[in-house]
């Protein structure tokens, strides 16, 4: 029996780094996603392979069930015998896996195998979540709750999880240290303004949280203050207001974590706004301008320039 599970990309638009703290915060997930699937095999092994957005093979491990109840130097050695390119994602998974059967205890406990494939619809450099739509499939798969696979695995807020769970635009926040999650309508106007740029490199948002923990600021001002950005975002019909929130957005987090804001450092002359999504430094930024946006971006560089309406649900 085949069993399918997808999850889809998240893109935040607003309450970075703030959502841990409890912002109210906007989020957005994507029409871009990942897929798990699971047929049966009859050898005691687990066969996985990941596939990139072209369909090509870049990660591949046979693991033996056995390990999922052996010692932690049976799970080392085994790991050991993996090629170096994949030993690191190798770990990674089978944390994953393994927090998911601490979950549930009864996840793969069977005599049976497993031939797994993942496949990404997005490019792994995008940062879209390729590790939040990979634990909430697997979350899916073992029957385990996905928000507290992602806290045994790579912590964080949450929202990535909310994305890959629903179809429309959300309110996310961390209320007592649960999530809450609400779907929204939004259909400004002005949605053809929005554009989404890659900015060619991939950030690491874990330096970026560190970054945000390491400051000392007022942070029930902060938050209080994001949650009232997100709100009015949410209503917002009038471009020129759009964009002033954004850059009131971008300016308060610029001054939190000392960072020059990215269009002021990449994009002086884009007539426009850009703000930072997520981790700042990488991935994608959001561009509200005109019908010449993609051509400004094309001429400098930037060849990923994807409308809101290819992005977003």
């Amino acid at each position: 029996m085949t069993q399918r599970f997808y999850s889809n990309g998240k893109l935040l638009l607003t309450g970075e780094y703030a959502v841990l703290d409890g912002a109210l915060s906007f989020a957005f997930p994507t029409k871009y996603g990942q897929s798990l699937t699971i047929d049966e095999v009859d050898s005691p092994l687990l066969h996985w392979t990941s596939l990139n957005e072209k369909g090509e093979k870049w990660f591949h491990a046979s693991l033996p069930l056995d390990l999922f109840r052996n010692s932690q130097e049976d799970v080392s050695n085994e790991l050991e015998n993996l090629p170096a390119a994949e030993d690191k994602v190798a770990e990674m998974l089978f944390r994953i896996l393994l927090e998911a059967k601490s979950l549930n205890p009864d996840f793969l406990m069977g005599k049976i195998g497993y031939e797994v494939h993942t496949s990404l619809s997005f490019r792994r450099d995008w940062g879209l979540g390729s590790s939040s739509t990979l634990i909430n499939n697997v979350a899916q798969w073992a029957k385990v709750d996905p928000f507290a696979l992602l806290s045994k695995t790579f912590n964080g807020s949450g929202y990535d999880i909310a994305c890959a769970q629903h179809n429309h635009p959300i309110l996310y926040q961390v209320k007592e240290g649960k999530p809450f999650v609400k779907e929204i309508e939004f259909n400004p106007p002005f949605k053809d303004a929005l554009y989404f740029v890659h900015l060619n490199r991939k950030q690491n948002s874990r330096e970026g949280i560190t970054r945000y923990r390491e400051k000392e600021f007022d942070k029930e001002t902060l938050i209080k203050t994001i949650s009232e950005l997100t709100e009015e975002c949410i209503h917002c019909t009038e471009v020129n207001n759009f964009k002033e929130l954004m850059n009131t957005h971008e300016s308060l987090l610029a001054d939190i974590l000392d960072l020059t804001p990215v269009k002021e450092k990449l994009f002086k002359d884009f007539e426009g706004s850009v703000k930072s999504l997520g981790a700042w430094g990488g991935d994608f930024v959001l561009a509200i301008g005109g019908t010449t946006t993609p051509d400004y971006f094309f001429k400098k560089g930037y060849k990923t320039v994807i409308p809101y309406e290819k992005m977003i649900l």
